[in-house]
């Protein structure tokens, strides 16, 4: 937490008490949509932080690389911690279960559009959809 205070202050910001909220809720939750850290913050004993307080703090964050996010659906980002981001997430469109597999299994795919379109995959921000294992058994 100490790096992260650095890293605000750099910025002329502060770890003010809503931003320490946020980052622990992250913690506590491993992977939230502002609406969930918005839930698991109101339950830690402190008064409830708006949304808009919430997005800010997480859009901040995140300038810093303290917080990444991933878009596992059309509706909110997911949030975690950025020293969280070692896996893909694979989001099962039968079930709509979430499970991850490790980021380098994407090393392939990765390499493949360096090579052939000379770009460089953030895979950590990805979300893979398809079946999962009982979904596809039971698709025709």
């Amino acid at each position: 937490m100490t790096d992260l205070g650095s890293a605000l202050r750099a910025r002329g910001m502060r770890l003010t008490p809503q931003r320490r909220r946020i980052i622990d809720a992250l913690a506590h939750l491993a992977h939230g949509t502002p609406d969930t850290i918005a839930v698991e913050v109101a339950e830690d004993g402190g008064s409830p932080l708006p949304l808009s307080t919430i997005y800010r703090g997480l859009e901040a964050l995140e300038e810093l690389g303290f917080v990444s996010h991933t878009h596992l659906d059309h509706r909110a980002p997911t949030y975690h911690l950025a020293d969280h981001a070692t896996h893909l997430h694979l989001v099962c469109l039968g079930c709509g279960s979430i499970s991850e597999a490790p980021v380098g299994v994407a090393d392939g795919f990765a390499g493949n559009l360096r090579q052939v379109a000379g770009f460089e995959a953030d895979v950590t921000h990805m979300a893979i959809h398809g079946w999962c294992d009982q979904c596809s058994a039971t698709r025709p």
